[in-house]
């Protein structure tokens, strides 16, 4: 008991608030490393480190050291973590990050609650503000992140969702949520049945705005979510009156908030018509590109792929969403070193969006351990296309689509592309002749010279072409 007193007397406010600072720094430098792929471990690393020193301040500081159902739940939360990073695949990664994001939300509308509901306490209307804004965002947080993961783990519709008057419904709920602070303020005697309408009201609209989300927009609105987990610690922190909350909270959000803007800008889209549902594509999109679709193309009749990959000599490999799903990235990797021990160069091309979540591409390309070196960027691997001799694109649609550059009133418009259609040759590993999620046709599949369309699953016909190289 002395040793605990001790402890808990050394950490005064002073030397609490420069501890916190501290780790705040730490976690910015974490995500910095975090944001460059040589040091991106290390930054995760760092950051980790720095969240297990802030529970042990916490606990320190607020003298929760001999609450053994503290120490519980720390064990089975480890356990829990333990057991996900053990099982959870590489593939399933997207909605994993997209479940960890409502976890976040969870644990800071749980907090607010707390501090909403905290008997013999003269709330002030800062803390009553403060906590039904929390309860807002780590609501909509945690059931947005639901969806979201039911959507990428295929046990809820991929497409989008429309509700009949969707849009209006959305408009409605974020108007009710938004009353819900000022009347929680001013009727206080019925404080209770406004923080039940906070969630409710929240729930819906998480529910509303993401069920309508396409596969095209998950990874603007994963990192959407991913700020907003941010945005409810830290709100979360100011109800409760802790600065490493509102520290870290405000770091995550801030961070979330510009991966989306560059999220955003890389798929040409604006942030209010996601939450909205104005990009939803409809059945008209697909007929405004003069494209005509066949499914009677005979590819091996276009090029020969056996020969233009045993003389190529510069190759970029543009990996996308089909290879995920056909978890052919280590197929992906055995070409790439089948094609540089006939002396080839090769490159990976990777989109800012390409897959279902910021860097789904890079994350797969490590499991196949591909060197970081071999990754390149939209803007600087797009000059050398029309210079290579081959250029194979493994499940990828929407981000190669030269459509994206003419086809005004589609969904990709203006949207940056990789200029796969200025390679000479171009070899296709897709599903099918359908088009990406956007719902606007590829000419690129009906171009009628150098071009070799290999449809089916991408692990069975990139097996098949090595097996002939």
């Amino acid at each position: 008991m002395i040793n605990v007193i001790f402890l808990t007397s050394i950490i005064t406010q002073e030397i609490y608030y420069l501890v916190c600072g501290v780790l705040a720094v730490l976690v910015l430098a974490g995500i910095f490393f975090m944001s460059k792929v040589k040091t991106a471990v290390l930054g995760n690393r760092l950051s980790a480190i720095a969240m297990i020193f802030g529970i042990i301040l916490v606990i320190v500081r607020y003298e929760y050291l001999l609450k053994w159902v503290l120490y519980a739940s720390l064990v089975v939360g480890t356990i829990i973590g333990l057991i996900f990073a053990k099982k959870i695949k590489m593939i399933e990664m997207p909605q994993m990050v997209a479940l960890l994001n409502g976890v976040g939300g969870a644990a800071s509308g749980i907090v607010a609650i707390f501090a909403f509901l905290e008997i013999g306490a003269d709330k002030s209307v800062f803390t009553t503000t403060t906590s039904l804004v929390a309860i807002l965002v780590g609501f909509v947080t945690l059931f947005g992140s639901l969806v979201a993961a039911g959507k990428l783990h295929k046990v809820l519709p991929q497409k989008p969702v429309v509700l009949k008057n969707h849009q209006l419904i959305s408009i409605i709920l974020l108007v009710l949520m938004g009353a819900m602070i000022p009347l929680g303020v001013i009727c206080s005697d019925f404080a209770i049945f406004f923080l039940i309408g906070a969630i409710v009201f929240s729930t819906l609209f998480g529910i509303a705005f993401t069920i309508r989300v396409g596969g095209a927009d998950m990874p603007i609105t994963i990192s959407l979510l991913n700020s907003l987990s941010g945005v409810a610690g830290a709100i979360a922190g100011l109800a409760i009156g802790d600065v490493l909350l509102v520290a870290v909270g405000g770091i995550v959000g801030a961070s979330g908030l510009l991966l989306t803007q560059i999220m955003c800008r890389a798929m040409n889209r604006q942030l209010i018509d996601i939450l909205l549902g104005k990009t939803t594509v409809s059945s008209t999109s697909a007929s405004q590109v003069n494209v005509p679709v066949t499914e009677s193309i005979e590819p091996h009749n276009i090029i020969d792929p056996i020969e233009v990959l045993k003389n190529a000599k510069r190759v970029i490999i543009v990996p996308g969403y089909g290879m995920a799903i056909a978890q052919a990235q280590h197929l992906v990797k055995q070409l790439a070193d089948k094609l540089i021990g006939q002396g080839a160069v090769v490159k990976y091309a990777v989109h800012p969006v390409a897959g279902r979540m910021p860097g789904h591409m890079n994350v797969l390309l490590c499991e196949a351990n591909v060197e970081y070196e071999d990754l390149y960027e939209l803007d600087d691997i797009n000059p050398e296309f029309k210079d290579s001799d081959v250029t194979i694109v493994v499940g990828a649609n929407d981000v190669i689509n030269p459509a994206a550059r003419m086809a005004e009133g589609t969904p990709i418009y203006g949207m940056p592309i990789l200029n796969v259609d200025e390679c000479s040759h171009i070899i296709i590993f897709n599903f099918d002749l359908k088009p990406g999620y956007a719902g606007v046709p590829n000419p690129i599949y009906t171009r009628t010279h150098g071009v070799s369309l290999q449809l089916g699953d991408a692990a069975k016909t990139i097996a098949n072409i090595l097996s002939k190289l």
